[in-house]
């Protein structure tokens, strides 16, 4: 009995030892801070291309570099800067939508940063109006501030 007791404390012990800890996983967003994760561009024209500027920042203690920027569907055309983006310094990734067809929109853009675990996603969301519709919101508008 002393041997099995002597046995097992020598395994639970070894296990203990040698047992390593899982390290935590790295989150792109705590590499690259951006100014914002979500743009909102409001009622677009159809047919008539916008594009907004997320800036970001390398909040590391090295250089990253932007892997991959992937949209969630074709009508939406990301632009991440090339090489590598030395720490401490601004950058952007320009997101493109192609307003094609009109309604509402909501889309994202995953972006992975070489070295990390967890990506992070970039959200654009407005509503794209047709040509008649867009010249009465716009009157609207202008109706609303005086014509100003």
């Amino acid at each position: 009995m002393k041997k099995l007791f002597l046995f097992a404390s020598a395994v639970v012990l070894s296990t203990t030892l040698f047992a390593q800890q899982a390290a935590p996983q790295k989150k792109a967003e705590d590499v690259v801070k951006f100014k914002e994760l979500a743009y909102d561009f409001g009622k677009i024209k159809q047919g008539v291309p916008v594009t907004h500027d997320f800036l970001f920042v390398n909040a590391s203690d090295a250089p990253v570099i932007i892997e991959s920027a992937t949209p969630s569907c074709g009508c939406t055309t990301p632009v991440k800067p090339e090489g590598a983006i030395p720490k401490g310094k601004e950058n952007k990734i320009t997101a493109g939508f192609n307003a094609a067809a009109a309604g509402p929109f909501n889309k994202s853009i995953t972006v992975k940063v070489a070295g990390i675990d967890m990506p992070l996603t970039l959200k654009i969301t407005g509503e794209v109006l047709t040509a008649d519709a867009y010249t009465k919101y716009e009157a609207s508008k202008g109706a609303k501030t005086g014509g100003k």
